[in-house]
C-alpha cells in the first residue's frame, strides 16, 4: 500500500499563505485605495495576519488611553465628546451596575508594573505567615500595603486597628452583622440605613433569614426599641452625599461603609475614625474582579468574630487575590509619592480624579441641555490629599426625571434604551434612577448623547 501524503505540510501552508497575501495585494491595488503601508500590512504569513487582526479586535474592546506630547495620560474633552460619537440606535446601554471599567485606561498605561508571577508551590497552605495575626488568613504584604495607602491618602485611621480581609466588602458586611449581633435568645437585631440606601443592603441582610439580624428599613423613620445596627455609607451609594448616623440612640451599633471615601470621588476632609470601617478594591483601584475588601476594626472581639464568620463561610480568602491586591496598592501608593521630575505619568488618584471630573462636567451639561433630567448639587470642599477645592463627583449619578416622567427607569429603558436602577430599590421614589459613572467611554458617551436628544425623540 502506498504512503498517504501528509495534508497541509509546511510547504502547503507557505503556498497557501503566499496565495492569500497575493490576492489581498491585488484587491488593494484594484480598489485604488491602497498604499505602501496597506500592502506591507498584508505581506506576511497567514498566522501573523491573524494575530494582527486579533490585536486590532482587542484594542477596539480595550482602548488604550492616549498620551499628550509630554507623555502624560490624556483625558481630553474630545475623548468624551458625545456630539462626535458614532451612535448605534439599536445598542442597549447598561449602566445598572457599578462595574469600574473606567480604570482600565490607567492600568493599561501602567503596563507590566502590576504584573506578577505566582509559582505553583506558593500559597498551598490555608494559613498565612503573619505571625499568628488575629485574621490568620491575611497575607502580611496586603496588610502592610493597606496601612500604607490609607496613610498616603489620609482617609482612615489604621493605628491600633485590626485588619480583617474579606471576599469584597459584601462578605465583610455579613461578617460585621454576624459579629455585632447579640448571640442570645433576644431575637434578631434590626439593621437600618437612611434612604436612599444601597439597594443590596436589604437583600444581603435577609437572604439567609438569619435569627441573628433582620432588615429594619429606613433609618429616618425607624421607631424600634432596643439595640439596632445602623449602616452609614459615606459617600452614600446611590446619591453621593456624605453621611452621618441618623437614629442616634444609646443602644445603636454603627457600621461605616467607606467604599467611596477616596479622592477621585469626594474631597478627603478628615481622617475617618470609626469602630468598624469597610473598604473595597473594586471602588478604590477599580479591581472588582479580585474580590478583595478589608475592614479596619477597633475592637478585638469584633474583629475575632468577623474572622470567625469568614472562616465558617469560605475558610479564608484567596491568597492569590490578596497578593495581587498588595501589588496594585503598592503601585498606587508609589505613584502618589513620585515627583513630577521622576515620572511623566499622573498618580492613580490624579488620573482618576480627572476622569470623574470630566464625566461629571459633561453629565451636568447634558442634563442642562435636556431640561428634563437633574442631578444633585454638592458643596465644594478642600481635599487634604489633592490640595484643591472641588465638589463631590460620585461613582453613581442619582438622576431625577422631570417634565412629568413618573417612572424614570421605564422611560430610559423604553425610550432611550438605557438600563438603569430605579429609585424604588433604594427606598426612594421611582422618579429617580441610579446610573453608573464608571463604565467605558463608548457606553458613557452614547448615554450622554441620548439624554441630550430632543424630548419627542425616541432615542
Amino acid at each position: 500500500m502506498g504512503q498517504v501524503p501528509r495534508i497541509l505540510s509546511w510547504r502547503n501552508m507557505l503556498v497557501l499563505s503566499l496565495a492569500v497575501n497575493f490576492s489581498l495585494i491585488l484587491r488593494i491595488l484594484k480598489g485604488g485605495g491602497g498604499n505602501s503601508l496597506d500592502i506591507m500590512a498584508y505581506v506576511s504569513i497567514w498566522p501573523v495576519v491573524s494575530t494582527s487582526l486579533d490585536r486590532t479586535a482587542y484594542n477596539s474592546m480595550w482602548p488604550v488611553v492616549s498620551r499628550t506630547a509630554s507623555g502624560t495620560s490624556s483625558l481630553s474633552s474630545s475623548s468624551c465628546n458625545y456630539n462626535e460619537i458614532e451612535e448605534d440606535d439599536d445598542r442597549i446601554i447598561n449602566l445598572k451596575l457599578g462595574d469600574p471599567t473606567v480604570y482600565e485606561r490607567y492600568w493599561q498605561e501602567m503596563g507590566e508594573m502590576t504584573t506578577m508571577v505566582i509559582p505553583g508551590w506558593q500559597s498551598l497552605s490555608y494559613f498565612s505567615d503573619n505571625n499568628n495575626n488575629l485574621c490568620w488568613f491575611l497575607e502580611p504584604e496586603l496588610g502592610k500595603e493597606i496601612v500604607r495607602v490609607h496613610k498616603v491618602v489620609g482617609n482612615a485611621v489604621t493605628q491600633d486597628r485590626f485588619i480583617v480581609v474579606g471576599t469584597g466588602s459584601t462578605q465583610l458586611y455579613q461578617a460585621a452583622l454576624y459579629a455585632l449581633s447579640p448571640h442570645d435568645d433576644s431575637g434578631p437585631i434590626d439593621v437600618v440605613s437612611a434612604a436612599p440606601f444601597y439597594s443590596s443592603y436589604p437583600l444581603i441582610t435577609d437572604c439567609l433569614k438569619s435569627g441573628l439580624y433582620r432588615w429594619g428599613g429606613d433609618a429616618k423613620t425607624y421607631k424600634g426599641e432596643g439595640p439596632y445596627i445602623e449602616l452609614v455609607t459615606s459617600p452614600n451609594n446611590p446619591d453621593g452625599f456624605l453621611r452621618h448616623s441618623v437614629v442616634n440612640r444609646s443602644k445603636g451599633i454603627l457600621i461605616h461603609d467607606l467604599a467611596y471615601y477616596w479622592p477621585q470621588y469626594t474631597p478627603i476632609t478628615s481622617i475617618a475614625d470609626h469602630d468598624v470601617m469597610l473598604f473595597t478594591a473594586s471602588k478604590s483601584t477599580g479591581h472588582a474582579g479580585m474580590r478583595i475588601g478589608w475592614g479596619l476594626v477597633k475592637d478585638r472581639e469584633t474583629a475575632r468574630k468577623m474572622t470567625e464568620y469568614i472562616e465558617l463561610n469560605t475558610i479564608g480568602v484567596s491568597k492569590d487575590s490578596q497578593l495581587r491586591a498588595a501589588k496594585v496598592l503598592k503601585v498606587v501608593s508609589d505613584s502618589c509619592g513620585r515627583s513630577g521630575n521622576e515620572t511623566k505619568t499622573k498618580s492613580f488618584f490624579e488620573h482618576s480624579y480627572d476622569a470623574m471630573s470630566e464625566r461629571w462636567k459633561l453629565l451636568r451639561q447634558a442634563a442642562k441641555n435636556s431640561k428634563r433630567f437633574t442631578v444633585p448639587d454638592f458643596t465644594s470642599q478642600r481635599c487634604n490629599f489633592l490640595g484643591k477645592v472641588f465638589e463631590s463627583q460620585p461613582a453613581f449619578a442619582w438622576l431625577k426625571c422631570e417634565e412629568g416622567i413618573i417612572d424614570c427607569e421605564k422611560f430610559l429603558r423604553e425610550k432611550k434604551k438605557i438600563l438603569t436602577k430605579s429609585g424604588k430599590y433604594f427606598g426612594d421614589d421611582q422618579s429617580y434612577v441610579r446610573i453608573s459613572m464608571l463604565d467605558r467611554d463608548s457606553n458613557f458617551n452614547i448615554f450622554l448623547s441620548r439624554i441630550s436628544s430632543s424630548f419627542n425623540s425616541t432615542l
